[in-house]
């Protein structure tokens, strides 16, 4: 039960419980009729009469409780709680105005957590739950999880902010602050969800209130702030009481005061103050409550947010404040490094804090920043020559493009976000033109050390390869500030993009830029700008992903073209030779090669010097007595073998949870999937690699007889990771109509192989492909362990930037090599190197003289990297540690000659 309350707290609460239960949210639709309902169950009925829905949702709950109750072997939990799903489910497949979900969580003793983890296990069938639902439930469960966040942090920010001498006061001044920022973010913000602009905003409301707060109630650190910036009032004689001015109102915001918030939560004061100047000002001046001194009234605040929370009818985020068990989840669990033992750290070592939500965003963010400090937002100088080197100098261009995509970025984004935060638009349009210039001066270094050539004409001149580009590094600033997310396999509900959604693909329908060109720049992006975070590389790999498994595959996707042209001109000309799939993926390409790879022979304007591009552009004259191709497309050739691995990738990883038993069937099916991809890829126009995974599977399955279930299937499809319900629920059959996987399977995919099929049943089967080689990421986390060949988990990685955002060395790192430094006798390398060779790992402690060594569980030499299973045998010698011994036994024999010298030149003195 919530704790009790007391005060104004309690008077809240209760007002707030009374509104709840006394607001009807069905006001235009008739009571229930009870007749209508005899035959359902009277409990049932009953929840349907407390949560007042109509006729039509409570015969649809009851239809779908029943498709539930035939589908499963097992009631999953008490029939009141499933019923309430099914009521949740009905409201939102019917759009009736009804309940909030506050209140039917209250009405099955649930929190969010636990019902929305009820509602995935409801959907036992494909039809169970709409991907209308689905979209719903991913939008409330992020909101919640990102109001949890912001909770979080603002039960943090204010304990260091106010006093506990006037708990009472306290309370009060707590409830009307959260309450006034719910309500602010509410009104300003179209996208709730965003946790960056929300924790700007929430920082703008403390201050808000901390200028109007009596200094008792303030810690000395706000006490002096507030102090510096209000003088005391002068007092005024009766005689000249009657001509004393009125008492100035407070200016509209305390810049020390914001700055020290700032400070304190690690976010921008450039930020904030957009936020409060656009966003919030605007807020206030609605309230009335520009220039006051006085705080607003609490019931005043919970009135105005009750209208928004039954208009959005998702939960009351006002009952985090009473610690309500619908709220509740488990607690944040703490980084590793918080774990880990503490007796042997420094005393001068300062721990990490623990990694919450808001915290990763401000550093996150505070790192780009850091990054970019020396970027400009024009052309550098070395940028400038290389733009001057060109036949067509492109300086103009590339500067009116930046304007123009500048402008519609900041539009589209206050579209998004809300109409008064273009200019928060404009600060991150701002950060990705600095990386923008960045990457592409890194790209042209690379370019001209790679071909030995100073003229880039051709590729400066093209605006798709400056677009992509720039979406690239867009993208970086939006996942740095909105984390890594994505939409629904890159679409909303029905296939039609969300403008308050600014996930992954947002950027490309911006720019309107094909997925096909954009994936051209990532890798290249990547390894041209060392920086990139963990995180972020990762984001950027998966965003390639995306592409190839749906958004190239779209309809008007210039990939159909380029495949048309290049089976017309034969086999020769194949993207990827199914005998090189069992080999490594290694290639050369970068993004110079692949932007001026052929795509649409007559589609692209290219300059008229032509003959000073670089000569992997130019394509070789045809030999005598041959006829004449197309060059061969680069971009073509390296999409089909990435895609074919990550085809084999996602088909082995639900291979394996459901046909183990089963090995003769995997090269069987890879052969049929690479068939499909190859030969019929119009299958994949507007739908999912892993909708023709499926199908391909379970084709197989049928034809060798083997028992496995599209249920099945989908069921195991479900765990693996990068995977939403859309993708079998929402399959393309014909223009314009959706079903399930299971109806594209019997209209569509079975009818198009049917013949092919049917030939891995005959004595006399097709010859099967190689199975590809499953790579790991091309991409190198620069700050990444890299283990050492032939040695049993030893890892070396790069010395780091000592910047502010690097973190502390903790006892995880156990054993530290640094080359350089003294590491003391050659014996400790030798114990290093029996450690590592030791099959009963049992010497480590022996390091730190103890008598009493305990088992060795794995050796690490990092602090960030993670350990790692190792093949490699005991016993096995390594290279690399021999030759740390050496150094180290050198380096100390050294350092004893150099003491031995000194002492003895110490002697000799008189």
């Amino acid at each position: 039960m919530p704790p009790k309350k007391r005060n104004s707290g309690a008077a809240q609460n209760k007002e707030m419980k009374s509104s709840i239960k006394n607001a009807s949210p069905d006001k235009e639709n008739p009571d229930l009729s009870i007749e209508k309902h005899k035959e359902k169950d009277a409990d049932f009925v009953t929840l349907c009469q407390s949560l007042q829905v109509t006729d039509a949702v409570c015969d649809r709950a009851w239809t779908i409780w029943k498709a539930v109750q035939a589908s499963v072997d097992k009631v999953l939990d008490t029939q009141k709680r499933l019923w309430a799903a099914c009521l949740f489910v009905a409201v939102i497949d019917l759009e009736v105005p009804s309940f909030t979900f506050t209140q039917i969580l209250k009405a099955v003793d649930l929190n969010v957590k636990q019902f929305l983890g009820l509602l995935k296990k409801m959907d036992v069938n494909l039809d169970t739950i709409s991907t209308k639902v689905n979209s719903a439930v991913t939008r409330l469960e992020k909101k919640y999880d990102v109001s949890r966040a912001l909770y979080q942090r603002f039960e943090k920010t204010c304990s260091k902010i106010y006093t506990e001498d006037s708990e009472a006061k306290g309370k009060e001044i707590l409830r009307s602050c959260w309450t006034m920022f719910l309500l602010a973010k509410g009104r300003a913000l179209q996208m709730e969800d965003d946790l960056v602009i929300s924790f700007h905003l929430m920082v703008c409301v403390l201050e808000f209130f901390i200028r109007r707060c009596l200094p008792s109630l303030l810690h000395p650190l706000y006490q002096s702030v507030i102090c510096t910036a209000q003088s005391p009032p002068t007092r005024t004689s009766r005689r000249n009481q009657s001509k004393a001015k009125p008492r100035q109102a407070p200016p509209e915001v305390d810049v020390q005061l914001l700055e020290t918030l700032c400070k304190e939560n690690d976010c921008s004061v450039e930020e904030v103050k957009s936020v409060y100047q656009t966003s919030f000002s605007a807020f206030l001046d609605s309230m009335s409550l520009s220039g006051t001194r006085d705080l607003p009234q609490a019931t005043d605040l919970s009135k105005q947010y009750e209208e928004l929370y039954f208009k959005s009818r998702d939960f009351d985020s006002r009952l985090f404040l009473d610690n309500d068990e619908t709220l509740l989840t488990p607690k944040v669990e703490l980084m590793p490094v918080e774990r880990t033992p503490r007796k042997n750290l420094p005393e001068d070592v300062v721990l990490i804090p623990p990694q919450t939500p808001v915290r990763a965003a401000m550093n996150s963010i505070a790192q780009l920043r850091v990054d970019l400090t020396t970027s400009g937002d024009q052309p550098s100088a070395n940028l400038a020559v290389y733009f001057m080197n060109c036949t067509v100098d492109p300086t103009e261009e590339v500067l009116q493009r930046v304007e123009s995509l500048g402008l519609l970025f900041s539009q589209r984004f206050g579209n998004a976000v809300g109409p008064r935060c273009v200019g928060l638009g404009k600060q991150r349009f701002t950060l990705g033109i600095r990386l923008y210039y960045r990457v592409m001066e890194s790209m042209l270094k690379s370019e001209e050390k790679r071909l030995s050539v100073q003229n880039f004409s051709k590729l400066l001149n093209d605006s798709t390869f400056h677009t992509s580009l720039l979406a690239c590094a867009l993208e970086v600033v939006m996942a740095t500030y909105g984390g890594s997310t994505f939409k629904n396999g890159g679409y909303s509900n029905g296939g039609v993009p969300v403008e308050t959604d600014l996930c992954f693909p947002w950027i490309l329908d911006v720019f309107q830029l094909t997925a096909f060109d954009f994936y051209k720049v990532i890798e290249s992006f990547i390894k041209a700008e060392p920086s990139l975070s963990k995180d972020i590389v990762k984001h950027l790999e998966r965003c390639e992903h995306l592409i190839m498994e749906t958004i190239a595959w779209r309809e008007d996707s210039p990939l159909f073209e380029l495949l048309k042209r290049t089976r017309e001109e034969g086999p020769v000309e194949q993207a990827e030779p199914p005998a090189t799939l069992n080999q490594p993926l290694q290639h050369n390409h970068t993004a110079a090669d692949l932007y001026l790879s052929p795509v649409r022979p007559s589609s692209r304007t290219l300059p008229a010097a032509e003959s000073t591009a670089p000569p992997s552009s130019q394509p070789s004259a045809p030999a005598p007595h041959q006829t004449p191709r197309h060059p061969k497309s680069n971009s073509l050739s390296l999409f089909y073998k990435k895609l074919y691995r990550l085809a084999y990738m996602r088909l082995k990883m639900l291979y394996t949870q459901l046909l183990t038993s089963h090995p003769e069937l995997e090269p069987i099916m890879w052969t049929l999937f690479q068939h499909t991809l190859q030969n019929e890829y119009e299958l994949m126009r507007d739908r999912h690699l892993d909708q023709l995974m499926m199908s391909a599977m379970y084709a197989i399955c049928k034809v060798k007889n083997v028992d496995l279930r599209f249920k099945t299937i989908v069921t195991a499809y479900k765990n693996m990771p990068n995977t939403n319900q859309e993708t079998f629920k929402h399959v393309l059959i014909r223009e314009g109509q959706y079903d399930s996987i299971i109806v594209f399977y019997n209209l569509v995919f079975m009818q198009k192989l049917k013949t092919n099929i049917l030939q891995y049943a005959s004595p006399r089967p097709p010859t099967l492909s190689p199975l590809p080689h499953i790579p790991r990421s091309p991409y190198k986390f620069p700050n990444s362990p890299l283990r050492v060949p032939g040695s049993n988990n030893v890892y070396i990685s790069p010395m780091k930037n000592p910047t502010r955002m690097s973190p502390v060395m903790t006892p995880r790192t156990r054993i530290l090599v640094s080359i350089g430094e003294s590491f003391g006798t050659s014996d400790k390398f030798q114990k290093i190197n029996a450690m590592v060779n030791s099959s009963d790992r049992s010497l480590k402690r022996s390091l730190d003289m103890s008598s009493a060594p305990k088992p060795l569980k794995r050796l690490r030499f990092d602090v960030e990297g993670q350990d790692e299973a190792d093949e490699s045998k005991p016993g096995e010698d390594s290279r690399l540690i021999q030759k740390l011994a050496e150094i180290g036994s050198t380096r100390t024999r050294m350092q004893e000659q150099k003491m031995k010298d000194d002492a003895e030149s110490e002697k000799d003195k008189p």
